[in-house]
């Protein structure tokens, strides 16, 4: 009876979705690493435990005439804070679909918040000064990191079965600046060459 149970429980092991950790890494066509990349699975049959939340906090500073982080990734429903750590005024705002929004002028050590209730692409800037630009991406999907400055996002929990990886940079040069490719079953470790485009040349000012 022990042996029927454990050969029975060995032909189990295969249909059984173990999670784990899938590590992305994102170069240039000349080899260098690309930061601020957004790397997303999607995973038909599979779903993540509960709502979705992140490690990291849900938080775009202004310091020194820059928003920060300059790309923020967070989930469908997050309340995103917008503190200004900076001595001058800030007017920040975004016209793009998946968010409008505007945050009327605000000071030094004040915070406003907006909550990003669309999946999408949010880009964000200062009505004051243009050289600020900042990102967020929404995402319906538990499954979702960034890279860092060794171009490299670590998308932990990942469902081991079959899914599609999405990579996503406010520069990318493809359609939506967005790139596909499948991620088989037991895949760990996955590599996307990104081609960047120039950033738009912004000037400050007041």
């Amino acid at each position: 009876m022990q042996r029927f149970a454990a050969l029975f429980a060995a032909l189990m092991l295969p249909s059984l979705a173990w999670a784990g950790d899938l590590v992305v890494s994102v170069r240039t066509p000349a080899g260098k690493p690309v930061a601020d990349a957004v790397v997303m699975l999607e995973a038909r049959g599979a779903a993540g435990k509960g709502p979705i939340r992140f490690a990291w906090p849900y938080r775009m500073a202004q310091k020194n005439m820059q928003f920060a982080p300059f790309v923020l990734v967070v989930p469908v429903g997050a309340e995103v804070s917008f503190p200004n750590l900076d001595v001058v005024l800030h007017h920040v705002y975004s016209f793009s679909p998946a968010k409008t929004f505007e945050l009327k002028l605000y000071g030094h050590d004040e915070t406003r918040r907006v909550r990003f209730d669309k999946p999408g692409v949010v880009a964000v800037g200062c009505n004051i000064h243009d050289g600020m630009a900042a990102f967020v991406r929404v995402v319906d999907t538990p499954w979702a990191a960034k890279t860092d400055a060794a171009g490299e996002a670590i998308i932990r929990d990942a469902p081991e079965g079959a899914a599609q990886a999405v990579l996503w940079h406010p520069y990318l040069k493809a359609a939506r600046n967005e790139l596909s490719k499948p991620a088989p079953a037991g895949t760990t470790r996955l590599t996307f060459t990104a081609e960047l485009r120039r950033p738009p040349v912004r000037h400050g000012g007041y």
